[in-house]
């Protein structure tokens, strides 16, 4: 399988019962200070409290029935874990989620809640792979990537899809990355159905390896740095960097001190609970400010799933 335009309206045909149309807001004072007319779609407001919901949603019900009897399985300690959770139990089907054993306890108690059957390994990428194969072999579970995976990046475009069917004319969608599965998936749609529609990726400063590789044009791996965006550490999948190689016209980067006030301001105005990497997209905009000036903007706040203070 690969991912167009006619996987990614599948897949929305396909999630439409179990997903949610989120909101689109906007705020007078953000469109004042950066000069532009901004439009947030809401992902924080998702099931299961991310935008994550929608990929791991199509790769389960993606399944045939005897590939979805024997489950399905990943590795994640944050938002993927919980949407493949969600997306099984609403199958009717077995999940597991490895998790580091540094996993936060809000986020072991989010996925065990959901019903997943929960493995501890240790928080290093050998461990990891080694607990991963080892229940493979024995279930027989199907592997679902948190983003390299064509059937999530499908799953994912749908966001897309949504938004410029409510606003035709955008001039730019800004996009946090991680795994770059979100902006890939969103890229082939927009291609497809806005082309005059530009797609710009937001990282942190000291996350910022999308933004070495597309202009090295080469993949360059992240180093899992401590930014407080913790969602955004992760590298470029091998599906995912030849989408934004070709259809990514830039990534701009967000200071690391901004992430956190900007999350605030965000919280505050709209009254939801929002993760310091959906912050990344408007800290980098306020950072470019003259790029954005006069223009139609869309940002995606991916998720919502922290703690209360």
């Amino acid at each position: 399988m690969q991912i167009s335009i006619q996987t990614i309206k599948a897949a929305h045909n396909r999630i439409k019962p179990y997903i949610i149309n989120t909101p689109i807001k906007s705020d007078k004072e953000i469109n004042q200070l950066v000069d532009a007319d901004v439009y947030f779609k809401c992902e924080n407001l998702q099931n299961s409290g991310s935008f994550k919901f929608r990929g791991a949603s199509n790769a389960v019900f993606s399944l045939n029935d005897e590939e979805a009897r024997r489950g399905v399985i990943t590795v994640s300690s944050g938002n993927h874990g919980t949407a493949l959770s969600l997306a099984a139990k609403n199958r009717g089907i077995p999940s597991t989620v490895i998790l580091p054993s540094n996993a936060t306890k809000y986020k072991k108690n989010l996925i065990e809640e959901l019903g997943a059957n929960i493995i501890l390994c240790e928080p290093t990428v050998k461990s990891r792979e080694k607990t991963l194969l080892d229940i493979k072999e024995k279930t027989g579970a199907s592997v679902i990537h948190p983003y390299n995976d064509y059937r999530v990046m499908s799953g994912q475009g749908t966001i897309a899809l949504e938004i410029i069917e409510k606003i035709p004319d955008l001039d730019i969608i800004l996009f946090p990355i991680g795994g770059g599965g979100l902006i890939s998936g969103n890229a082939i749609a927009i291609n497809s159905i806005s082309p005059k529609t530009t797609i710009i990726g937001a990282e942190p400063d000291l996350a910022n390896d999308a933004q070495q590789s597309l202009i090295k044009k080469e993949l360059i791996p992240s180093t899992y740095p401590e930014t407080v965006a913790d969602g955004l550490r992760t590298s470029l999948g091998s599906k995912t960097f030849p989408i934004i190689l070709k259809y990514i016209k830039d990534i701009f980067t967000a200071p690391e001190v901004s992430i956190i006030p900007t999350m605030k301001w965000m919280t505050e105005k709209f009254n939801d609970k929002i993760e310091p990497s959906c912050a990344v997209p408007l800290a980098a905009l306020i950072e470019n400010k003259p790029y954005f000036s006069d223009k139609k903007v869309a940002i995606i706040i991916s998720g919502g799933n922290i703690a209360d203070a």
